[in-house]
C-alpha cells in the first residue's frame, strides 16, 4: 500500500508516530509523511530549520514534506496560532503533493485541527482518511489549555464532530474515549480501540556507566516526558515534601521539556526541595531505556480532570516495555492498565499524601516483590500492546 501519514508533529519531534511510520515501511509499505516544521516541546524551529525555506527532506527512506508553520512560543495565545497555522499551510501544502496514496492515517494528539487538511487531500487523492484519536477535543482544550471560552469550544466541537463524520474510520488510543466520541455524535459504527506501541528499543537493558554518571547516587525515580501543565507536577512536589519528612532520602529525576518547568523548578525552590529534584533536560528517545535502567522506578502523573481519566499515557507503555515498577498518579484507563498488569502503585491525581505513601511502601519492598514487578510489566506489554501484532492490526483495519 502507498500510505499518507498526516501529522503535526514527526521527526526529529519526538512522538509514537515516528516508529509507526517505520515499521510501515519495514513491512513494505510505501510510506509518506505530510508535517509541520520541527519546534516541539520547546517552541522554537530546531537546527537549521527555517519558515522561508523548502524543509522537505528523506528520513530512514520516508519521504517528508513540511508545511510552513508557526512555533508554538510560549502561552496560550501563541500556542492557538501555532493550531491554526498548520491547519492553514497544511492544506496549502497539500495541493502541490503529485503522489497518489491508497490510505491516509492521521496522528491526532492535540490539535484536532490536523483532520481538515487531511479532508483536503482525501478529497484530493480520492483516497480514506483514519482518524487516530490521542486527544479528545475540545475536551483537552479546556483541560490542559485552560480554554474555559463556551464560543470557542463551542466551534472546535462543531469542527470535531465533521472530521469525525468524514474520516473513513475513527481509532483511539483508549477505550475510555469511546463513549465521549458517542455522545458527539452517532460513530459507535465506525470506532476502533487501536493503542499505542513503544518502539523496539524500549526493552530491559543492564544499567551503563556513562548513564549512571548523569544520575545521582541512591533511590532514583524517573518522570519522562513533557513537563506540562496536565502532568501535574506539583502533586509530586509536595509527595517530595512528604517523603522527606519521613526521613527517606529520594532522588526525583526529570527529563524532558516543557512549558510549566520554570514554575516548577520556583515551586520546588520555594519548598526548600532543590537538593533532592533534577532537570536533566531533553535526551533522544533511544536513550530512555539506558536511564530507564539506572531507576529504582518510574513516574507517570497527570492533574485530575475527567478527560484525562479516559485516556492512556503512551509513556506507560514504554515504561511496560521497559520492564521497569511504575508510581502512578492518576486514574481511570491508565491506572486501570498498571493495576491489571500488576506492575507498580496507583493513587488518585492530585492526592500528594497517597502519592507519597506509595513511595514509601515501594521503597520498602523486598527485591523479590520490585522484581515481580518488572516481570509483570513486560508480560502485560507483550500480551496488550506488543509492536508486530498492532502493526498487523493496522494493516487488517486497512485492509478491511
Amino acid at each position: 500500500m502507498k500510505i499518507l501519514i498526516i501529522s503535526q508533529y514527526f521527526w526529529p519531534e519526538n512522538f509514537k508516530i515516528n516508529d509507526l511510520a517505520v515499521g510501515l515501511k519495514e513491512r513494505g509499505h510505501q510510506v509518506s509523511v505530510l508535517t509541520g516544521i520541527p519546534n516541539y516541546p520547546k517552541g522554537s524551529f530546531f537546527g537549521t530549520y527555517a519558515f522561508f525555506k523548502k524543509n522537505d527532506e528523506i528520513w530512514n527512506g520516508i519521504p517528508i514534506y513540511r508545511s510552513k508553520i508557526f512555533p508554538r512560543g510560549n502561552g496560550a495565545i501563541r500556542l492557538m496560532i501555532n493550531y491554526l497555522s498548520f491547519m492553514f499551510f497544511c492544506s496549502i501544502k497539500v495541493l502541490f503533493i503529485k503522489e497518489k496514496f491508497d490510505k491516509i492515517l492521521v496522528y491526532q494528539p492535540s490539535p484536532v485541527t490536523v483532520g481538515v487538511p487531511a479532508i483536503i487531500a482525501g478529497l484530493k487523492m480520492k483516497a480514506p482518511f483514519y482518524f487516530w484519536v490521542q486527544d479528545l477535543w475540545p475536551a483537552s482544550l479546556s483541560a490542559a489549555g485552560g480554554i474555559s471560552n463556551k464560543t470557542i469550544l463551542s466551534l472546535f466541537n462543531t469542527v470535531t464532530i465533521y472530521i469525525y463524520k468524514k474520516a473513513q474510520l475513527i481509532l483511539v488510543q483508549s477505550k475510555g474515549f469511546v463513549d465521549y466520541i458517542e455522545k458527539q455524535g452517532d460513530f459507535k459504527h465506525k470506532t476502533i480501540y487501536y493503542p499505542n506501541t513503544a518502539e523496539a528499543f524500549y526493552k530491559p537493558v543492564a544499567p551503563e556507566d556513562a548513564y549512571l554518571k548523569k544520575l545521582p547516587k541512591g533511590f532514583n525515580l524517573i518522570f519522562a516526558g513533557n513537563l506540562g501543565e496536565a502532568q501535574g507536577i506539583s502533586t509530586l512536589i509536595d509527595a517530595a515534601r512528604i517523603v522527606k519528612d519521613y526521613g527517606i532520602s529520594v532522588n526525583w529525576i526529570f527529563l524532558g521539556e516543557g512549558r510549566q518547568k520554570e514554575a516548577y523548578l520556583t515551586e520546588i525552590k520555594s519548598k526548600n526541595l532543590h537538593e533532592n529534584f533534577y532537570f536533566l533536560g531533553s535526551f533522544s528517545a533511544e536513550t530512555m531505556p539506558y536511564f530507564f535502567a539506572c531507576a529504582d522506578a518510574l513516574i507517570v502523573s497527570l492533574k485530575k480532570d475527567i478527560i484525562f481519566s479516559l485516556t492512556i499515557p503512551s509513556k506507560i507503555q514504554s515504561y511496560l516495555a521497559s520492564g521497569k515498577p511504575i508510581l502512578a498518579a492518576l486514574d481511570g484507563e491508565g491506572a486501570k492498565v498498571i493495576l491489571e498488569a500488576k506492575a507498580g502503585f496507583v493513587s488518585p491525581p492530585g492526592d500528594a499524601q497517597m502519592f507519597a505513601q506509595n513511595t514509601i511502601d515501594f521503597y520498602n519492598l523486598a527485591t523479590e516483590q520490585k522484581n515481580m514487578m518488572k516481570t509483570n510489566a513486560i508480560d502485560y506489554f507483550n500480551i496488550e500492546f506488543e509492536r508486530e501484532m498492532l502493526l498487523s492490526r493496522l494493516e487488517k483495519i486497512f485492509a478491511n
